[in-house]
């Protein structure tokens, strides 16, 4: 009804306007059209309180509804559950177990077994606990010597609701530092990760304990962050200070270049106070007691045509890792020897889907520790002159975004003795596993 009094008002406007000649003629035309902008108001001011009254008459005359019971119900509480399985076939030549010459490492640093394994699977749950709670749950499922081991991997709380941006995590969870140390290794580019993070981290750093993070509020990404927590795990050790072990500080900033391209820079510290840190394998494992210091830079670049990646994108990822340690060192737990050495780590790796769900990378790291002296020589500190690195490809084939097939190779010079691994490689994902972290 608006519209059809307006095109009146317009029609009625217009027609003396093809008319006018002098200026008695124009100032006439003025005055009749503020007559009919005060009349359409009135009238739209008439149609909106005669509107505004039927629509009261009708809610008055309408019958209160029944109120709602609350009924409880079991599945209320409904988190996303996912399952993810691995499972692997692997050879190489040489089995030299988990020691890399110059680095006292820990478990989980080696090659795996050889042959047929089920790898590592994860029973993930997450959720929602109310407006101000998220939680985490992650369950770790192993093959080690013939018997399956659980452990208890993630199990954290996080706030949704603190303000200035703030956010806090407590319980058990992968450290912030370095860019791979927080994901999970199913969601890896390779089939293992590279050499600094299986010699300096065990392959992923995760204690219990708090972390804080502060997002800026900038253009630029921007988020800083510290952890404080128990130092039970390696590289820390011991539970250390009361269970307050180790602590670390960490930055991440990043942004977009055009449509097309986007970056993250990150940098870290971890510190450790260790109390008889093991490493290694056997009953006689090699302690450490002192200080460990770890910083890392990393870079991760990525590009996917007008930000499309369906098709084509590529990953590029790099870091650098430093490494100084000082304290008691002692070869299978006897007769500790003043140790005080830096190591150094690199990566570099890129990744490339080609075409829908075909996708190729490479990659080299390498690793390089102090000469240790006479003191050391035969012990797991003892770089016997050597470098270790190693360079890998891979293919995978993703049939859709629950399943991958991963085909990889490495040359290996991690040891005295070259080696060359295979790994032919499947991941599943059962059920709704939350989104990763660029």
């Amino acid at each position: 009804m608006k519209k059809n009094i307006l095109f009146a008002a317009a029609i009625s406007c217009m027609a003396p306007l093809c008319h006018a000649e002098t200026p008695q003629d124009i100032a006439q035309l003025k005055q009749q059209l503020k007559d009919i902008q005060q009349n359409y108001k009135k009238q739209i001011q008439s149609l909106e309180d005669r509107i505004e009254e039927l629509e009261s008459q009708q809610v008055n005359n309408q019958p209160a509804p029944a109120p709602v019971q609350e009924q409880s119900r079991p599945n209320a509480f409904n988190p996303a559950i996912a399952l993810i399985l691995e499972g692997r076939y692997q050879t190489f030549r040489k089995d030299l177990g988990d020691s890399i010459p110059g680095f006292s490492v820990g478990s989980e640093a080696g090659n795996g077994d050889q042959g047929f394994s089920l790898g590592e699977s994860e029973l993930n749950l997450q959720a929602s606990i109310d407006d101000l709670y998220y939680g985490n749950l992650t369950l770790s499922l192993a093959d080690a010597g013939g018997s399956t081991e659980v452990e208890l991997e993630e199990a954290w709380l996080q706030t949704q609701a603190l303000p200035y941006e703030l956010t806090l995590r407590a319980g058990r969870f992968f450290s912030a530092i370095g860019y791979m140390n927080e994901r999970h290794t199913h969601t890896d580019d390779f089939a293992d990760r590279p050499l600094p993070y299986r010699a300096m981290l065990n392959t992923v750093y995760k204690d219990d304990g708090l972390q804080l993070r502060w997002l800026a509020p900038t253009d630029t990404f921007l988020e800083l962050g510290g952890e404080l927590m128990r130092g039970a795990q390696y590289p820390a050790g011991g539970s250390a200070n009361h269970g307050v072990g180790s602590w670390s500080l960490f930055a991440h900033t990043g942004g977009d270049v055009g449509v097309s391209n986007s970056w993250l820079l990150g940098l870290s510290y971890l510190s450790a106070d260790t109390r008889e840190r093991e490493s290694g394998n056997g009953s006689n494992p090699d302690l450490f007691t002192g200080d460990s210091n770890l910083a890392i830079a990393d870079l991760v670049w990525k590009w996917a045509p007008q930000g499309n990646p369906y098709r084509h994108n590529a990953v590029f990822q790099g870091g650098l890792f430093w490494r100084d340690e000082s304290g008691k060192f002692a070869p299978g737990g006897q007769n500790f020897n003043i140790y005080d050495g830096n190591q150094f780590g690199w990566y570099s790796q890129v990744a490339y889907q080609f075409m829908p769900g075909w996708q190729i990378g490479l990659r080299g790291s390498g690793l390089s520790a102090d000469d240790t002296g006479a003191s050391f020589a035969g012990t797991a500190l003892d770089n016997l002159g050597h470098d270790p690195w190693e360079t890998t490809a891979m293919i995978v084939w993703r049939h859709s975004e629950f399943s991958q097939l991963r085909l990889q190779y490495t040359h290996d010079e991690a040891q005295l003795l070259s080696d060359d691994r295979f790994i032919l490689q499947y991941i599943v994902s059962l059920g709704a596993h939350g989104a990763h972290q660029f």
